[in-house]
Order: C-alpha cells, then sequence, then structure tokens
C-alpha cells in the first residue's frame, strides 16, 4: 500500500535538496578562494623577487658558476636519485622501503651538504634560492621517512600514487622548484649586465606570452619564464627548464603550435609535460642547432650532460 507523502514530508525533502545545494556552493566558492589566495601569493612572491633583484652586484657570473657548483648541482643530483628511484618502483620488484630509506638519507646528505654553503649578501635571488632548496630537500626527507614503514604493505602503483598526493611531498616540490625559478631569474639578471638588450619578461605582466612573442626573447629569458610556469603549477620534472624551452622553439619553427592551435606559452608547455614530449638532454642534443648565437654563463647545464 502506497503511502502519500504529507505537508512534512515535502518540507523536509526541500530542506535536504536545499541543504545539498548550500553545500555543494560553499564547496566551490572556497576553492575559487583558494586559488585566488594561490594567484594571489604567487604574484606577491613574484614581485618580491622583482624587488630583491634590482639591488647591485646580484648579477655576477662568478656567484653564478659557484652557486651551481655548491648548492644547485647538489640539489639536483638529489632529483636525478629521486626521479631514479621512482621508476625503479614502477617498472620492477624491489623493495620499497628501502626505497624510502635511501631517498630519505639522499635528501638529508644533500641538505647537510648545501646547508654548509654560503651566498653573496649582495646576490639577494641566490639567497633566497638557497634557502628553498634547502626547505625542499628538508620536506623530501621527512616525507620519505613518513612512508618507510608503510611502503612495503602498497602495491607499487598505489604506493607512487601516495607519494604524488601527500601534501608535504607536494610542499617540498614547490620550494624545490621556486629555488629553481630563483636561480634562471638571477641567470637573467646576470644576462641583463652584458647586454643592454636583454630585458626580463615576467609571468606575472604577460601570463599569456604568445608565440610571436616568444621568439623575440633570448634563451635566459625563455628559460626563466618557463621555470616560473612549472613553479606556478608545481610540475616537478627530471628536466631542466631548457629542455622544454628548445621543444618549445622547435613546434613553433615546425607549425605544430599553429596545427595545433596552441596560442600561448603555457599551453605549449602543458602538452609536453602531459604528454612527456619534452625530455632532459633535449637541449643540449639541439643547442648548437638553436642557440649558438646566444650569450650564455658557464654553467655546466648549459655544456655538459649533468
Amino acid at each position: 500500500m502506497n503511502k502519500r507523502l504529507n505537508r512534512s514530508d515535502y518540507i523536509l525533502s526541500l530542506l535536504i535538496v536545499f541543504l545539498l545545494v548550500c553545500v555543494s556552493g560553499a564547496f566551490f566558492f572556497g576553492v575559487n578562494i583558494g586559488t585566488s589566495r594561490a594567484e594571489a601569493r604567487f604574484a606577491s612572491l613574484l614581485a618580491g623577487q622583482e624587488e630583491a633583484s634590482k639591488k647591485p652586484g646580484a648579477y655576477d657570473q662568478q656567484h653564478l658558476v659557484s652557486f651551481y657548483h655548491t648548492i644547485y648541482s647538489p640539489y639536483r643530483e638529489f632529483t636525478n636519485r629521486w626521479f631514479d628511484q621512482l621508476k625503479e618502483l614502477d617498472q620492477s620488484s624491489v623493495d620499497a622501503s628501502a626505497v624510502m630509506k635511501e631517498l630519505a638519507k639522499a635528501a638529508d646528505d644533500k641538505y647537510g651538504e648545501i646547508a654548509k654553503s654560503t651566498t653573496s649578501e649582495t646576490s639577494p635571488l641566490l639567497g633566497e634560492a638557497h634557502q628553498n632548496l634547502m626547505k625542499g630537500l628538508k620536506l623530501f626527507a621527512d616525507s620519505a621517512k613518513k612512508f618507510q614503514s608503510k611502503a612495503n604493505s602498497m602495491h607499487p602503483s598505489v604506493l607512487l600514487t601516495e607519494l604524488d598526493k601527500d601534501a608535504f611531498i607536494r610542499e617540498a616540490k614547490k620550494f624545490s622548484l621556486q629555488g629553481q625559478q630563483q636561480y634562471y631569474t638571477a641567470i637573467v639578471k646576470w644576462n641583463e649586465t652584458v647586454d643592454k638588450q636583454v630585458k626580463g619578461v615576467s609571468l606575472l605582466d604577460q601570463p599569456a606570452l604568445t608565440p610571436q612573442d616568444w621568439l623575440q626573447m633570448s634563451l635566459n629569458v625563455k628559460n626563466s619564464y618557463i621555470s616560473s610556469i612549472l613553479w606556478k603549477d608545481i610540475r616537478f620534472m627530471p628536466l631542466y627548464p631548457q629542455d622544454l624551452t628548445v621543444r618549445i622553439d622547435e613546434m613553433i619553427s615546425s607549425g605544430q603550435v599553429k596545427k595545433l592551435n596552441l596560442s600561448d606559452v603555457q599551453s605549449i608547455v602543458d602538452l609536453l609535460g602531459d604528454t612527456n614530449a619534452a625530455r632532459k638532454g633535449d637541449f643540449l642534443s639541439r643547442k648548437d642547432r638553436w642557440y649558438g648565437g646566444e650569450t650564455m654563463p658557464q654553467l655546466p647545464f648549459f655544456y655538459e650532460n649533468k
């Protein structure tokens, strides 16, 4: 026997629907607020970098080379190990807990190594980059230790997913990418002192950089712009920014960008990153063809496969 709904039932149903609508609205409102705050924070940090980089003496090539050997290179040694070990987890049967233990030790070791280094007080961007790379390594170490005890109880694919989702590892990537971006920005500041025609381009001022505008930029400016995108999107990859730079130049030159209807550099980076179409070493294998006349500081990642 069917029971007809009375007035109270209708009111209760309407209240439930109303509450669901309110909850959904609050959720999306929260997402929008969070996104806006993140974008505002990113813009504020970029603006702060611009102010810091105006101080004289921040662009000495000797400072860039010293930073590379004592800070950036040890950091990259860890990231190379990180990606190699995650690849092992994905492709073979290994002791996952041992991998996490090894990665934690590697991060701790590199943290200790670069913590002993110093940067010149006249190079504020390099000092900030130093601190951010240290923060990244510390968070990588702590996160790997956290996963060590439970790694063997997870299927490798699950472990990799959990690592990618972990909030502390995400923060480690963010700090690391910010430090890298500050280093590449310092390279542009050096370039501006040796070539007065070079002028940096900020992601804050030109978030939708067109392929035509891109082609007018020097190599160092392109690399800095890409490093900003990687930081903003927390796109943590084994390659260098210049590996993406050369692939973007190739895609524009070959007409692929036009065929794919990609209107700005951000969309090209998204495509290359999402499809794994740019690899570490792309820059070195194509450098002579594309950048023979470019001014580059004497940094190993522009000349050697490190």
